[in-house]
Formats: structure tokens, C-alpha cells, sequence
């Protein structure tokens, strides 16, 4: 669990986060979603420890990330996976180089404790004999599950994706969200999903942050999101014409 308490941060005399409070439950894929220039980027990296908060407090299952000393903040680091927008992979390394690199780098396991474990999350993201294939050489969707292998290979307890489906087409980003939701629930991690794709929302949201002008305007799940009066929120979540007809339909079959 990741709670955040009274979160402010400020660029250049500007307020970008404004009071934010909130909780990142376990075991639930927490969606942090609002217009560009809204804040989630930047709360997003304040999470991370890119950013430091002007004030206000983050907590990692308890352990104030402001109070942590530099063994507490390194060995934090290691708790988390991070899925970037655009993957990160390295275009010069294979997928089983790529998705073990965390291990290499951060970890004192033998080269068998390292190939297993490697093989084990590609079996996991269904990318079973791809392990010698290089970036270039796979489709976009591959490369996703490559860097959510790559996330997940050290046993996190705390996953960031950043706007995880971007550049993918709607059936493919439909698989990605399912397996970052059923890899969530299987290792109960605190998983944080930067995002702008409604189609995640209404089908994985299970705790939606919704920010507006660095505010958090409302908490819900996806649910909760079909039924909202907040004229904010609608507005955003149901700017076409589709998504206005799901939720009128929607509301329709409850009131039946």
C-alpha cells in the first residue's frame, strides 16, 4: 500500500499539486488518469522519487520515503518495477537479456538462479521463444510484455506503468491491460497505472485517481465511474459519442 498525504509540488512558482491525499491499495490496479497539464505525470514521478513534494508525506507500507536514509531509499528501490511509455528496451541486448538486466545489475544470484528466473516470467507473459529475439525483431505488443517481464523479474512489491498502451491498437492494449491486472492480483503488488486510454479505465480501473488542475477531484473504481455525477469527470471520461452511449446504457440496465 502506497498512501499519500497532502501532497503539494510546485515548478517555477507554479502549483502543479495541489492537497493531493490519497491510498494505492494492494492487490488492486490504481489508475491515476486527467487531461494533459492535469498533474498525474508529475504525481506519478513524486511517487517514484523523481520529484520531492514540498510538502506533505508518501509511505510505502508504512515507511515514510522523506524520513528513509540512503541504505532505506536504495533498498526501497528495489521493491519497485517500472513499465515505461515507450518500454526502454535496449536495442542491442535479446529479450532474455533485457528482462534479466534487473538481476544482473541489482541482485547477487548465480547465472542458473538468473536464467531461471528469466524463464519464469516469459513463460509468465506467454513470450516462450523469444528469449534470443532482439526488439527490432518482435511487435509492439511483444515489446510490452518484454518490459512488463522486465518490471516484475526482481518480485516487486510496488508496479509503475506509465501510459502502458500507448501506440498499441485497442485488442492488443485489451491483452496488456489483463495482464498487468492478473499479474497485480497473482503477486498482491501495489500497482500505479499512468493513464489516458478509457478503455483501461472501465476495464481494469479498480481505483481510479481522477486529477484536474493538480486536484483530486474524485476517487472511485470503474463501477462507480458509470454512475458519477461529478460533471468533471463525465466530461472527461465521456468526451465521445461511444463512451456517452456506454454509460447511458449502462445506467439505463440499473434502473431496470
Amino acid at each position: 500500500m502506497i498512501e499519500v498525504k497532502n501532497i503539494e509540488k510546485s515548478f517555477n512558482g507554479t502549483k502543479v499539486l495541489k492537497g493531493i491525499s490519497t491510498v494505492f491499495e494492494t492487490g488492486k490496479t490504481n489508475l491515476i488518469i486527467g487531461q494533459s497539464g492535469s498533474g498525474k505525470t508529475v504525481l506519478l514521478k513524486t511517487l517514484l522519487g523523481v520529484h520531492i513534494p514540498d510538502s506533505g508525506t508518501i509511505t510505502f507500507d508504512g515507511r515514510d520515503y522523506a524520513k528513509l536514509d540512503k541504505k532505506e531509499k536504495r533498498d526501497l528501490r528495489t521493491e519497485i518495477g517500472m513499465v515505461f511509455q515507450g518500454s526502454a528496451l535496449f536495442d542491442s541486448m535479446s529479450v532474455e537479456q533485457n528482462i534479466s538486466f534487473p538481476l544482473r545489475m541489482f541482485t547477487n544470484k548465480s547465472s542458473k538462479e538468473i536464467a531461471m528466473r528469466t524463464n519464469e516470467v516469459i513463460e509468465r507473459v506467454n513470450l516462450e521463444g523469444a528469449n534470443s529475439k532482439k526488439p527490432s525483431e518482435i511487435s509492439g505488443g511483444m515489446q510490452k510484455r518484454v518490459a512488463i517481464a522486465r518490471a516484475i523479474v526482481n518480485n516487486p512489491k510496488y508496479l509503475f506503468c506509465d501510459e502502458p498502451n500507448s501506440g498499441l491498437d485497442p485488442k492488443t492494449a485489451i491483452v496488456i491491460d489483463n495482464l498487468i491486472q492478473e499479474i497485480t492480483h497473482e503477486y498482491q503488488m501495489t500497482t500505479v497505472v499512468n493513464t489516458h486510454d478509457m478503455n483501461s479505465v472501465l476495464e481494469i480501473g479498480e481505483h481510479i485517481v481522477f486529477l484536474k488542475d493538480g486536484v483530486l477531484v474524485w476517487n472511485g473504481n470503474h463501477k462507480e465511474i458509470l454512475r458519477t455525477q461529478n460533471e468533471d469527470l463525465v466530461d472527461f471520461v465521456y468526451s465521445s459519442e461511444l463512451f456517452k452511449e456506454i454509460r447511458r446504457v449502462s445506467l439505463l440496465m440499473e434502473n431496470k
